[in-house]
């Protein structure tokens, strides 16, 4: 079974490989580039070197890793489509499994050979691509931050294994279902998308308990550019802050005074009037020892949600592997 499946599935290993190479050879040099620019131009930078090499840093690689991104969180919805899909149907709509288990071979193995040797294929891929992107594009990642962002949690490090081996498996089982292979490539393609863009919108942030802090605006605090806004009421909000390299889960805070109640627009009239001076303004506004609430998940939960992540969607493969296997020994 396991020479047949790699006869039925050499032309696409062959063609995989291929543009993996090419691919990796790419990424290589790529990470080489990145990795020159950062020891020239922000290594040892200071001051507004230092933002400029930053902006100079995104303005010429950040579209490239946009679209290396979309390609690696593409791939394994392909896998599930083109590989995993029509692996079954493809035999069943043409009943040439029946062939096989004349053969001595029972249904059961016959499945257990094709969801291993593919399954543990789709893996490989998957997971060399990440590794190979999460490396060209760690100094990068290490500038502009932003690991939590949706598209870069799910294309760097571990996470997008797991999501090769469900795809490929959420593939076979929906071809074994519906037994038309058409049909289970659109409806594997509608599930794995739907997913992808529900996991990281809905359910991500609530692995863990998030973390809830007061903030006081310092200094620091309005370093980062945050802005303060005058809502309808009258009363201020604050938006854009960030915990450095956390994963922030409110946009906005209503800025509150030192006894709790709301800051308003008659509060701010002094350092309104030092607009024309920033710093002075900002160490005005520091002064009123002003607070709001963050809600988000620390950077040192990075590898945690990573592993969570993985987790969940190996167990999810394994039980539509379970259910596919049961399925199959039910079937006449």
């Amino acid at each position: 079974m396991i020479w047949l499946t790699w006869r039925q599935f050499r032309a696409q290993t062959l063609v995989t490989l291929g543009a993996l190479a090419v691919l990796a050879l790419y990424l290589v040099v790529l990470g080489n580039q990145i990795r020159t620019f950062y020891t020239t131009r922000i290594a040892d930078c200071t001051g507004d070197a230092c933002t400029l090499a930053r902006f100079e840093l995104r303005a010429d690689y950040g579209h490239t890793i946009s679209v290396l991104v979309v390609v690696l969180l593409a791939v394994p919805g392909l896998i599930g489509v083109f590989w995993g899909a029509p692996l079954v149907s493809q035999e069943l709509e043409q009943r040439t499994d029946r062939l096989v288990w004349s053969q001595s071979v029972t249904r059961t193995r016959w499945l257990v050979v094709k969801l291993t040797v593919i399954g543990l294929f789709s893996v490989a891929v998957t997971g060399v691509f990440s590794l190979l992107l999460t490396w060209s594009v760690s100094r990068y990642d290490q500038v502009i931050g932003e690991r939590f962002a949706a598209y870069n949690f799910g294309s760097r490090n571990i996470v997008p294994i797991g999501y090769g081996l469900f795809a490929f498996v959420l593939g076979v089982v929906v071809g074994l279902l519906v037994r038309r292979t058409l049909l289970a490539m659109a409806l594997t393609l509608a599930a794995f998308a739907a997913l992808q863009l529900l996991v990281p919108a809905v359910a991500r942030q609530n692995l863990m308990p998030p973390v809830t802090e007061t903030i006081t605006v310092d200094a620091e605090v309005l370093r980062q550019g945050v802005g303060m806004s005058l809502e309808d009421d009258g009363t201020f909000t604050l938006r854009g802050y960030t915990v450095p390299g956390g994963w922030a889960l409110t946009d906005s805070s209503p800025l509150l005074k030192p006894d709790g109640s709301a800051y308003t627009g008659d509060d701010a009239k002094p350092c309104i009037a030092m607009v024309g001076d920033r710093a002075e303004s900002d160490a005005c506004t520091a002064a009123q020892n002003l607070r709001f609430t963050h809600t988000y998940q620390p950077a040192d939960r990075y590898w945690t949600f990573q592993w969570i992540e993985l987790g969940l969607y190996t167990a999810l493969s394994l039980l539509l592997a379970a259910f596919g296997l049961f399925w199959l020994r039910r079937r006449r």
